[in-house]
């Protein structure tokens, strides 16, 4: 939201509920608790949500045609959130005018006619290719490592059920 504000955006967003009025002020943001009434509005969407049952496709096609034609989609969150095929064939009908992917909802495999768009750039999940992410991630490898030498059970273990 501060770059945005940065180049100028308005801030508009949905949340479970607001954000502390000391940052909404910093950003001039407008807090809508209807996420429909939201989206009939914003020149510009952007996905930061993490995926689990309440929020797979909260961008779905119901509430993606809500969108004005020259509306942009933004995700780098996850894939399930967006109906993507609802927004594929929105934006081959000119109903969106774009949208930038760095998530998929069948990653690693591609929705064959987004990769056909002019109108989407399409990115290989690399949104969180930032050094303070890397140096997030291998700390957190080197504590999970850490605590296994040390005969306890890692934070971040993946156990082949839960694949």
């Amino acid at each position: 939201a501060r770059r945005a504000k940065a180049f100028g955006l308005q801030i508009h967003y949905h949340n479970r509920k607001p954000v502390s009025h000391v940052v909404a002020d910093e950003l001039e943001a407008t807090y809508w608790e209807s996420l429909d009434q939201m989206l009939a509005r914003v020149d510009i969407v952007t996905v930061h949500a993490p995926a689990n049952p309440a929020s797979f496709h909260l961008l779905s096609a119901r509430r993606l045609k809500l969108l004005q034609p020259h509306a942009i989609v933004i995700n780098t969150a996850r894939g399930s959130i967006i109906d993507e095929q609802a927004l594929a064939d929105l934006l081959a009908d000119g109903k969106v005018a774009g949208a930038g992917l760095d998530v998929f909802e069948q990653e690693p495999r591609i929705n064959p006619k987004l990769l056909k768009l002019p109108n989407a750039v399409l990115l290989p999940h690399m949104g969180s290719a930032t050094v303070e992410a890397r140096v997030d991630m291998g700390e957190k490898v080197i504590i999970n490592i850490k605590t296994w030498m040390d005969g306890h059970r890692p934070p971040d273990r993946v156990l082949p059920q839960m694949l």
